[in-house]
C-alpha cells in the first residue's frame, strides 16, 4: 500500500459509543430555515394545522429551532442496535487504484435489509405513530429505499403501511416492491386512479412516469381521507434530517477516535436526508466557528434543484395540496426524465440545506448519469460493494476530488456517504452496460416553464 497507516480498514464504534441524542443543526444556525406556510393564507403554519397530517411528536420536532440535542427514545436505540453503529471504511483499495495521496473514507449505510440509511428515520416515525395510537401511515417512495425501510419499521410496530411508489421505479424495480409487500405494505404505482389528485395528474399528463411530487400528493390525500392514519416523509423535512444526524454523529465519533480531521465531506442530494444527516455535526462546528470543512452536495444533472433551481417558496408536491416550503426548487410541476430512476428525483431541496447553501456554507455540483454509473462500476470492482445509483453521485465527486489531489500532490482527507446498496437497481446498471443510458439534461426553457408556475407571494 502506498498509504501506510495504522488506521484499520473499518472503524467501528462500540455500542456504548453510539449517539443517545439526535443533533438539531437548526439550533446553531444564525439564519433559521424559513417556516412552512399555509398555502391559502401564506402565514406560517402552526402546530395545530400540521397535526391532522403528521404525528404530534414529529410536528414538535419539525418546528423545533432551539434545542440542539433531542434524546433518542430507548425503543428506537434498541432497534438501531440491530444494524448500528455502521462502519466507517477506509477505501485503501480505491486510493491505490487512483494512485492518489488523498485519504478516502466512506460511511456505509447499506448494512440492513432495507439497503439504505432510510431506516434511521423510518423506525423513529413509526415509533411516534405507534405511541400516538394510530392504525397506520401513508408515504411515497422514489427508488423504493424509503418505502422498504418504512414497511420494515411498520411491521416491527404492527402498523399498516400504504406506499405510493413513483411509477417508473415501480415498473423498473419489482423486487424492491416485493420486499415492501413481504413486510406487509400495500404498494401503489403513482400517479394512480385511487386518489382524486392522482386522477387529476393523469388527466393533465397522460402516460406520465410520475415523480416524487406526484406520489407525495397521493400519500397526503390518503392519510387525510383515512381515519387513524398520518402521513410520513423520508426526506426534505427538518425532522427527517434530525433523525439522520445519527449518521454524521457516528462518523465524527469514529474519526475523532483516531484523530482524523476531514477536509471535505461529500453526500448525494435529492431531498436532503442523507446529506443533511451526514454533515450535521461538521456543519455545527462550522456554524459555531470551531472548525472549517468543505461540505459538498452532489445532485443529478437531470434534476438539478441546487445548481439550476430558484430559492423561493414552492409547493412540496405536484398536486399543490401540501404546505409551502422555501427551498431551492425547479418548480413543483417539474417531472424529471424517466431515464433517471434513482431516488434523487425530487423537484426541491430541504429547507435547512437550502438556507445553508444560500448562506454560502455548503457547495453543490451536478453530475451526468453515465459519469455516475462509471464511478459506481469503478467502486464496485475495486471496493467490492455494489452501490446504489444515489450513492454513486457522491462516489463520482469523491473520485474527482481524489484525482485533483493526485494532480496537486495534496494529501487531503475525503469522507463521503455510501447511502446504500444497488442490488435492486440492476435495470439501470443493465442500461448502462448496454449503452442505452442517456444523459438527459433539462433545457433552460423546460425549467423556466416549471418555475413560472411558482406560487405568487405578496
Amino acid at each position: 500500500m502506498s498509504n501506510t497507516t495504522k488506521i484499520p480498514y473499518k472503524i467501528y464504534l462500540e455500542e456504548n459509543e453510539m449517539p443517545t441524542s439526535w443533533y438539531n443543526v437548526r439550533a446553531d444556525m444564525k439564519n433559521k430555515p424559513a417556516p412552512l406556510l399555509n398555502p391559502a393564507t401564506k402565514e406560517p403554519l402552526k402546530a395545530e394545522e400540521l397535526t391532522p397530517i403528521f404525528c404530534e411528536e414529529l410536528v414538535a420536532q419539525e418546528l423545533d429551532n432551539e434545542h440542539a440535542r433531542i434524546e433518542i427514545p430507548q425503543e428506537i436505540r434498541d432497534f438501531y442496535r440491530m444494524y448500528r453503529p455502521s462502519p466507517l471504511v477506509r477505501a485503501y483499495c480505491l486510493e491505490e487504484k487512483l494512485q492518489t495521496p488523498a485519504k478516502i473514507y466512506y460511511k456505509f449505510e447499506g448494512n440492513n435489509t432495507s439497503g439504505s440509511h432510510k431506516l434511521n428515520s423510518a423506525i423513529a416515525q413509526a415509533y411516534y405513530a405507534k405511541k400516538q395510537g394510530l392504525k397506520g401511515v401513508t408515504t411515497e417512495t422514489g427508488a423504493g429505499q424509503w418505502g422498504t425501510a418504512l414497511s420494515m419499521a411498520c411491521s416491527y410496530f404492527g402498523l399498516d403501511c400504504k406506499v405510493y411508489m413513483v411509477k417508473v421505479s415501480y415498473e423498473q424495480k419489482p423486487f424492491r416492491r416485493e420486499v415492501m409487500r413481504t413486510y406487509g405494505a400495500s404498494v401503489t404505482p403513482s400517479p394512480s386512479d385511487t386518489t382524486q389528485v392522482g386522477r387529476a395528474i393523469l388527466k393533465e399528463h397522460p402516460g406520465t412516469t410520475g415523480s416524487l411530487g406526484c406520489a407525495i400528493s397521493e400519500a397526503v390525500e390518503a392519510a387525510t381521507q383515512n381515519e387513524g392514519y398520518r402521513y410520513v416523509l423520508g426526506s426534505v423535512l427538518n425532522l427527517v434530517l434530525l433523525h439522520q444526524s445519527v449518521i454524521g454523529l457516528e462518523t465524527k465519533a469514529a474519526l475523532d477516535k483516531y484523530g482524523i480531521k476531514p477536509d471535505m465531506i461529500i453526500g448525494c442530494a435529492g431531498g436532503g436526508s442523507n446529506l443533511g444527516g451526514l454533515i450535521a455535526p461538521f456543519m455545527g462546528e462550522k456554524l459555531r466557528g470551531e472548525a472549517d470543512y468543505r461540505l459538498i452536495a452532489v445532485e443529478p444533472a437531470s434534476c438539478p434543484s441546487f445548481t439550476r433551481g430558484t430559492y423561493a417558496y414552492d409547493f412540496c408536491d405536484t398536486g399543490m395540496i401540501c404546505p409551502l416550503a422555501k427551498m431551492y426548487t425547479l418548480g413543483s410541476s417539474f417531472i424529471p426524465a424517466p431515464n433517471h430512476a434513482g431516488g434523487l428525483r425530487y423537484h426541491g431541496m430541504s429547507p435547512v440545506l437550502s438556507q445553508l447553501y444560500d448562506d454560502g456554507l455548503l457547495e453543490a455540483r451536478s453530475v451526468r448519469q453515465t459519469d455516475v454509473f462509471e464511478a459506481a462500476e469503478t467502486f464496485a470492482r475495486i471496493e467490492g460493494i455494489l452501490p446504489a445509483p444515489e450513492s454513486a453521485h457522491a462516489i463520482c465527486a469523491a473520485i474527482d476530488e481524489a484525482k485533483k489531489c493526485k494532480e496537486t500532490g495534496e494529501e487531503k482527507t475525503i469522507v463521503f456517504g455510501l447511502t446504500g446498496t444497488g442490488y435492486f437497481d440492476m435495470v439501470a446498471y443493465e442500461k448502462f452496460h448496454d449503452h442505452q443510458m442517456e444523459n438527459y439534461i433539462p433545457t433552460d426553457a423546460e425549467i423556466a416553464e416549471s418555475l413560472a408556475k411558482l406560487p405568487k407571494m405578496e
